[in-house]
């Protein structure tokens, strides 16, 4: 049977590091072109690092949920992916639009905050599953 969660996490994974080399190789060598300014490239650094941050926080619940079992632990997880895709995904496409000439995505300006949130309340809900009582796992 097939784990969509785990794979879920290992395709985001992966993706963190190949975009964060994409950022630290290819975007880099942009900015004498001013294709990228440096404030975009810290933008796109920003957006790889919080979804392996986010990556990770996933692989977590992903293995605490072997030891607890409580709906929060699912609804924190769906809450990381989404900030990834919303938060992340948005930065990605923020900071290099101008290099893939698709100026009028700057729209998507107002679905990064969103991403955040999901972010926020994920970590809200790790913090709810610790206020039930339950007996020690480690």
């Amino acid at each position: 049977m097939r784990d969509i969660k785990l794979i879920f996490t290992g395709v985001l994974g992966a993706k963190a590091v190949a975009l964060g080399a994409l950022g630290a190789h290819f975007l880099k060598s942009k900015l004498p072109t001013g294709l990228i300014t440096p404030e975009q490239l810290t933008g796109f650094d920003t957006a790889v690092k919080y979804q392996m941050y986010h990556v990770l926080a996933m692989l977590a619940l992903i293995l605490l949920s072997k030891h607890i079992t409580h709906k929060f632990i699912i609804w924190a997880y769906w809450c990381f992916f989404t900030g990834i895709v919303l938060f992340s995904g948005s930065l990605y496409i923020l900071c290099t639009r101008h290099l893939f000439g698709v100026e009028k995505l700057s729209v998507l300006g107002p679905i990064t905050p969103l991403g955040g949130l999901f972010f926020i309340a994920g970590w809200v809900l790790i913090g709810c599953i610790g206020v039930r009582k339950q007996e020690q796992v480690f």
